[in-house]
């Protein structure tokens, strides 16, 4: 089992480099196709003001900061002997934009940075888990990651979410080195599902995948910083967990434990919707 289409978005920031190094490892890996995809509206506030003001010799005009994005892309891409593809779409909400998020295997975007927030009314990383129907794959804002998928933690709490995600990361599991499965569940009150996650590691078992199982009671603690913290605790390179959350008059509205990964991402995540 393989990823044979992925897209990585991309921007100007600093991080955008991060993604494109962590997109690129996994095509090689996969032989996989690989697009760029450049969301005008994510680009930096000064380049879209200019656009508006332009005139010759402005070095941050847009379409200066789009050919240099989309020239590291081209250059890292056949370093690499990659096949693939650029593509820049007017904003986040455009019909190429969801088309291309739902024509793939697999969705490499970033974390977002509070110190570089997107542009109001811009909740992409959301905005594609819950409406493209494909996995994402989120890149933390902070750090550089050498390894992926060599020991991979899956959060396990048997439902509709956790069961996505954890198929849809099929392909990385069945290369990984270590795989645990966390049923992280509360202290008092709920009885743990032994039978469930039990279910499941047979399931994994059948692919050639060997999965240990721990049963973490939160004490104290949210679901979400425990998944974090395990995660530290074993050095796994990646987490694997459901999203959840639904849309409501166009708010959206994230559980607890959606909200608490993706806010204080420490390694890589494969999410599911």
């Amino acid at each position: 089992m393989a990823l044979r289409d992925i897209v990585v978005v991309l921007d100007d920031s600093t991080q955008s480099e991060v993604r494109l190094t962590t997109a690129i490892a996994l095509a090689r890996q996969h032989e996989a196709f690989l697009t760029g995809l450049c969301p005008l509206d994510m680009l930096r506030p000064v380049a879209v003001a200019a656009r508006t003001v332009g005139g010759p010799g402005t070095n941050n005009n847009l379409a200066d900061i789009l050919e240099r994005v989309e020239a590291d892309f081209q250059d890292r891409l056949r370093l690499a002997n990659l096949h693939g593809e650029w593509q820049a779409v007017p904003d986040t909400a455009s019909e190429a934009f969801v088309r291309h998020t739902r024509q793939t295997d697999l969705i490499v975007l970033g974390q977002v940075n509070p110190e570089h927030p997107p542009p109001a009314g811009r909740h992409m990383l959301e905005d594609v888990l819950l409406n493209a129907g494909r996995p994402i794959l989120a890149v933390p804002y902070a750090g550089r990651f050498e390894t992926l998928g060599t020991h991979i933690l899956v959060g396990w709490n048997g439902s509709r979410e956790a069961t996505r995600a954890l198929h849809d990361a099929l392909p990385f599991l069945t290369k990984a080195v270590a795989v645990t499965l966390l049923d992280a569940f509360p202290a008092s009150g709920e009885t743990p599902d032994d039978a469930g996650i039990t279910g499941i590691a047979r399931y994994l078992g059948h692919h050639g995948i060997e999965a240990k199982i721990v049963r973490l009671p939160l004490d104290g603690v949210s679901a979400a910083d425990a998944l974090l913290s395990y995660t530290t605790d074993i050095d796994a390179d990646l987490l694997v967990a459901g999203g959840y959350g639904h849309s409501r008059l166009r708010e959206l509205v994230f559980g607890g434990v959606t909200r608490g990964l993706l806010q204080h991402l420490t390694v890589p995540i494969l999410m599911s919707h």
